[in-house]
């Protein structure tokens, strides 16, 4: 457990990267001053982006939860989930815009899914980006 990185992570680096190639607005990585520290913050645009790990953040969680065999992880993800949706509906009050993006869509397809979200980002008709 000690070798899960909580920012820093191949996934988010290489995001990032790409997210860099795509935009010119400035953007901060893991930024403190914003609730929730999300992985990516267009600060001026007010829009965060979110890199959730499937099983830390409990993608289909419900399909699977019965697999776990201690209730420790059980609730550990439970708490993630909540945390999850707390996170987003302040952010979403304080006029945010939240993006949630899932482990497996950056695993199948990570230049298609940026490419995704940086064009849904500069189009104002849009309020929700769809991953």
């Amino acid at each position: 457990m000690g070798r899960i990185r909580s920012s820093g992570s191949k996934m988010e680096t290489q995001f990032v990267a790409i997210l860099q190639s795509l935009c010119r607005q400035p953007f901060s990585v893991n930024d403190p001053t914003v609730f929730g520290k999300p992985d990516v913050a267009f600060c001026k645009m007010k829009v965060c982006i979110f890199l959730d790990s499937d099983f830390w953040h409990g993608w289909q969680y419900p399909r699977w939860r019965h697999l776990l065999k201690s209730d420790f992880w059980r609730q550990k993800i439970e708490r993630n989930r909540e945390r999850d949706r707390q996170v987003s509906r302040k952010l979403r009050q304080q006029g945010w815009r939240v993006v949630r993006v899932w482990e497996h869509n950056l695993r199948n397809d990570l230049e298609s899914t940026v490419t995704h979200i940086a064009e849904s980002l500069f189009d104002n008709t849009q309020r929700r980006v769809d991953i």
